[in-house]
């Protein structure tokens, strides 16, 4: 049997590397990290000096940074993404808490059986 699941992890933690490595060639400050749950993550700092932590999502293709629906780029076209997010980064994190992505793919799976 195949443990699909650190096959996934370092591919995000490949994805936020390359993410990394273009936010800081454009001095935004970014550092991965890997959280208490074993996820890899990116800290990215904004302009006013408050970090978020950018997660990927694998299943949607996502960079995400909170919950909300303009705090998602794809992750598909990286140098896209890395200008999406220096525009966020310079404008401000939005307030308030990160949220967290919190989609149960087989509930949608299995939404027919309802």
């Amino acid at each position: 049997m195949v443990n699909t699941r650190p096959d996934q992890l370092a591919y995000q933690e490949r994805l936020l590397t390359a993410l990394r490595d273009e936010l800081r060639a454009r001095t935004i400050p970014a550092v991965l990290v890997i959280t208490e749950d074993g996820r890899p993550g990116l800290d990215v700092v904004d302009s006013r000096f408050r970090t978020r932590r950018v997660f990927v999502h694998l299943a949607f293709c996502w960079f995400y940074w909170g919950d909300q629906q303009d705090e998602r780029v794809t992750c598909l076209r990286l140098l896209a993404a890395v200008e999406h997010l220096a525009e966020v980064v310079a404008n401000g994190w939005n307030e308030g808490e990160q949220g967290e992505i919190g989609v149960d793919l087989s509930k949608i799976a299995n939404t027919h059986r309802s």
